[in-house]
């Protein structure tokens, strides 16, 4: 209810609605052109091609919300822009020079922002000739030079033109682009979901008692996605007062946030693209003992392969969890930080002793995030092979959507509190 009052009291103010309309309108543009299909491809063999366990192809078409399976001019989706942007931030931390660009401010982020944009190209370029000469082949209906190139050709334009929208709906319109883009090729995905459910609980194939569980057990995750998103630890921070010249600085208290799921969806995005690259293999050879092997002990879908692949899935996203908030939270540049400023924990010595202080906080919140995630993205996997239905999203989905939309909003309230304050005095 709160989140529907917020939204009619944003449509009141000219400005916010502007912003919406335009949100929303370059949202139709990318669902338009998810159904605009690439030319010179047989589409008999291509509902072929993915009829059976696609593996972490099933993750990309999820994605892009079927514009993979369906191969349309945007059918990589905007997943080398998310491929580009870890690069970079991992090189950050490797690379002393592009280290020292991130920490220049607004000028050398926008450098990294146009590093990353080259790469998202080079990465799609590479990526559509991938699809187009090995996945899709068989697909392609004249395998000559010129069709391969306009295929590759659309395929990284699409991917560009992604980029280009995102890039509109964070100047122009209201959150994240990219992250707005994704939200809306998982949402399209329910329907379709409901409707597949629909069609067994009719045939008697599914229950109407594990349809109701799995609605609970959704509203528990969602719940409980929230709960973990917006929960953070605050240490306290108390800057001593210090006379510069004339004036007096410092003297007030503030905190550090430290968020209990500091890598978000990351380490599940990792974490299932290790798993499901054997069964990607498989695709590849579907005859064999490496593939019987693999679709029986390493499967979602076989026994004992459903245990073994949720084991190795908490391991991987607990591992993934503590690797990305390392790199993600600095204890030893926050501590010398507060240290140049005159600032410091109550109760804990600055230098050595704080950064000691910060790392045991960090490592137990951590631990929490991350048997939640490890959760999440388990158990959807487990109701499914129990319970026969094949919802079209998970636990990796729906903290995306979840995420995306807490963040949407929270990017609305600030607005609306900008544009109705009105100061000390009137």
């Amino acid at each position: 209810m709160s989140m529907i009052r917020t939204i009619a009291q944003a449509w009141k103010i000219a400005d916010i609605r502007k912003k919406i309309i335009f949100t929303l309108l370059m949202l139709l543009v990318f669902r338009l052109g998810s159904n605009i299909p690439v030319p010179g491809i047989d589409r008999d063999i291509l509902k072929e091609v993915f009829s059976g366990n696609t593996g972490l192809f099933g993750l990309f078409d999820l994605f892009s919300g079927g514009s993979f399976s369906n191969f349309t001019i945007f059918a990589l989706s905007i997943t080398p822009y998310i491929t580009a942007s870890i690069i970079l931030q991992l090189l950050t931390i490797a690379v002393p020079s592009l280290e020292a660009l991130a920490k220049e401010g607004t000028e050398g982020k926008k450098k990294i922002a146009q590093y990353t944009r080259y790469l998202t190209v080079v990465l799609a370029f590479v990526q559509a000739i991938g699809l187009s000469v090995g996945l899709f082949r068989q697909a392609v209906v004249n395998q000559d030079f010129f069709s391969i190139s306009v295929i590759v050709l659309t395929l990284s334009a699409g991917t560009a033109f992604l980029m280009w929208l995102g890039e509109q709906i964070n100047e122009n319109g209201i959150g994240n682009g990219i992250s707005l883009i994704i939200m809306a090729g998982i949402v399209s995905t329910i329907p379709t979901a409901i409707h597949q459910t629909w069609v067994k609980l009719m045939a008697g194939e599914v229950s109407i008692l594990s349809v109701i569980l799995f609605g609970l057990f959704a509203l528990i995750v969602v719940v409980g996605i929230i709960i973990i998103q917006q929960g953070q630890r605050r240490i306290p921070v108390q800057y001593a007062k210090r006379v510069v010249g004339r004036k007096m600085y410092g003297g007030q208290s503030t905190h550090i946030p430290m968020k209990v799921n500091q890598a978000g969806v990351i380490p599940v995005i990792f974490s299932l693209s290790l798993l499901q690259f054997p069964l990607t293999i498989t695709y590849f050879i579907p005859k064999g003992g490496f593939a019987d092997f693999v679709n029986t002990w390493l499967s979602p879908n076989g026994n004992p392969g459903v245990w073994i692949y949720g084991v190795f899935n908490i391991i991987l996203i607990m591992f993934f969890t503590y690797f990305y908030t390392a790199i993600t939270f600095n204890p030893v540049e926050v501590a010398n930080n507060m240290k140049a400023n005159g600032g410091f924990i109550p109760g804990i010595r600055p230098g050595k002793s704080t950064i000691e202080y910060l790392n045991r906080v960090m490592t137990r919140i951590t631990f929490v995030g991350a048997v939640f995630l490890a959760a999440i993205a388990t158990l959807p996997t487990l109701i499914q092979q129990f319970t026969a239905l094949q919802i079209g999203f998970g636990g990796t989905s729906l903290l995306i959507v979840v995420g995306v939309a807490l963040d949407t909003m929270k990017q609305l309230e600030s607005q609306m509190v900008m544009r109705n304050y009105q100061g000390f005095l009137k």
